[in-house]
């Protein structure tokens, strides 16, 4: 009598367990690809916004003009994102100096993307 042969291959619980692990693996790579991308539009937003402080500030200084004391806000976008920048000037205890904060946020949300902050001298007043 000739004994059966048993063929090589898997049976059809061992492929289900295998797509079972295949199936929770990619899962768990397109979060991570998910939460990397949302960290890169992040990081995107904050350098647009610190560019945004940085530029206003270095026109503050070019102006060479000794700026007043309150707060004001104004758009500062840059590329195709929308920003909000608030100036705060406030006063130093040598009153040849002003304190100049620059706060830029994304209109509609709370938070700063970007503070910088500098020190500006009364250049109209100073003597040579």
């Amino acid at each position: 009598m000739r004994a059966r042969s048993r063929t090589a291959g898997f049976t059809m619980i061992e492929v289900l367990v295998a797509l079972a692990i295949i199936a929770v693996a990619l899962a768990a790579s397109l979060r991570a690809v998910g939460s990397l991308a949302t960290g890169e539009a992040d990081l995107h937003r904050r350098l647009l916004a610190g560019w945004s402080a940085d530029n206003e500030l270095a026109q503050l200084r070019l102006a060479r003009a000794f700026p007043d004391i309150g707060s004001r806000t104004f758009d500062c976008s840059q590329g195709n994102l929308k920003l909000v920048c608030t100036q705060r000037v406030t006063a130093t205890p040598n009153p040849i100096f002003r304190r100049v904060e620059m706060l830029v946020s994304t209109p509609g949300r709370s938070g700063y993307l970007a503070q910088m902050v500098t020190v500006v001298a009364n250049e109209t007043n100073r003597s040579l």
